[in-house]
């Protein structure tokens, strides 16, 4: 056999022609299987190097975002403590963000995102990362409930308004009110919030429920309790916190601006000199009103005092403080509690209520005349007596 012969391949008719012919059948089957495999490590190296690049594209291509600016209402409530990639997440399942890395990458890009604040937000679904971030580094996009509780209400009055104001059941508010150690009330309180539901603006979660805001009310006052130094201030005075909080009450029903001061050390003379003017009866007609159950500057009139003449909150007929405070003080009565004007005052009274005039003085005689002028007031120039 030739060289040519054997590049082209041709067969002879000798017994070695034969051989190779069965040599070439043979290795037919061989050569196939010999493909299949190529065939399989090739796609596998494609796969392997198709996979590789994919991930590496993944790694240095934006993450999934959605374009915004979304669609249909939802509340998303940033928690106490989260980080950003736990609001990642919890974006992501409620559909707000298309994926943790784009609001995690949103967050890193805006340099107000380590003060987002816990609270409810109002979002959209599908939102654009950016603009996620942009509602929660914005404090005043807390979704909250504002109440304004003024000075001068009673537990009663206080319930009523956060009924008014948040849609709560009046008997949820009236069930936590018998939990007096939930709520946060100090011992000498003894389980009694009348005076310690602070007045003040307070803006209530979408998740707070009644006990939660009658308990944020306790810790409001617990913080003025604390500016105010009550417990030291009441020490020094020779009283307890709970009679601090009584007659700062006294003071918030019966006076206001730079009268405070001055009706304070009336109540102080009144309970501290013996023998007195006054024989150590407060006679503050708020106090008889509140047992009452009556609100306002109404006049008290003989009927009403002997209608309520065993209350320990007749104070015309009970000698000292009443047992608890009649109202909630604000900082400014709290503050006249602890640091009472010095005068020898034992009467006071309002002679204008729109003013609020008041006139102090140690005479007795001076004071039915200043009754006179109320008296006079009240028949000439206002119907609110």
């Amino acid at each position: 056999m030739t060289d040519m012969e054997d590049l082209l391949g041709e067969q002879t008719p000798t017994p070695a022609g034969g051989r190779r012919a069965e040599r070439s059948r043979r290795r037919g089957p061989g050569c196939l299987i010999a493909l299949v495999i190529l065939a399989l490590l090739a796609g596998a190296a494609y796969w392997g190097v198709t996979t590789g690049i994919d991930k590496i594209k993944d790694q240095f291509s934006s993450a999934d975002d959605y374009p915004g600016p979304g669609s249909g209402e939802v509340t998303f409530e940033v928690k106490q403590g989260d980080s950003i990639a736990e609001m990642g997440r919890g974006l992501k399942e409620a559909g707000i963000v298309a994926s943790v890395d784009a609001f995690i990458s949103a967050a890193g890009a805006n340099p107000e995102a380590d003060k987002i604040q816990p609270g409810s937000y109002p979002l959209l679904k599908e939102m654009k990362a950016s603009d996620v971030v942009a509602v929660l580094v914005d404090p005043e996009k807390i979704i909250t409930t504002h109440v304004v509780v003024p000075e001068g209400l009673r537990v009663k009055d206080v319930v009523e308004k956060l009924v008014e104001q948040t849609g709560f059941p009046k008997a949820d508010f009236e069930k936590a009110l018998q939990d007096p150690q939930a709520l946060g009330l100090p011992a000498y309180a003894e389980g009694n919030p009348e005076g310690y539901l602070f007045p003040a603006t307070y803006d209530f979660a979408p998740e707070e429920k009644p006990a939660d805001m009658l308990k944020d009310m306790v810790v409001r006052w617990q913080q003025a309790a604390t500016d105010n130094d009550l417990e030291a201030g009441a020490d020094a005075l020779g009283y307890t916190p709970q009679e601090i909080m009584t007659i700062a009450s006294l003071i918030e029903a019966e006076g206001r601006g730079k009268y405070r001061a001055k009706i304070a050390r009336v109540i102080y003379n009144r309970l501290e000199i013996d023998p007195n003017p006054a024989a150590g009866f407060l006679q503050i007609d708020a106090s008889v009103n509140y047992a009452l159950d009556r609100t306002g500057s109404t006049v008290i009139t003989e009927e009403d005092k002997e209608s309520v003449a065993d209350s320990p909150y007749n104070l015309y007929t009970q000698k000292g403080l009443p047992p608890t405070p009649i109202e909630a003080p604000g900082d400014d009565s709290i503050q006249a509690a602890l640091h009472p004007a010095d005068g020898p005052w034992f009467f006071y009274v309002t002679v204008n209520l729109k003013t609020g005039l008041t006139k102090f003085t140690d005479d007795y005689d001076e004071f039915l005349e200043f009754k006179d002028e109320y008296q006079e007031y009240c028949d000439t120039q206002s119907d609110r007596c």
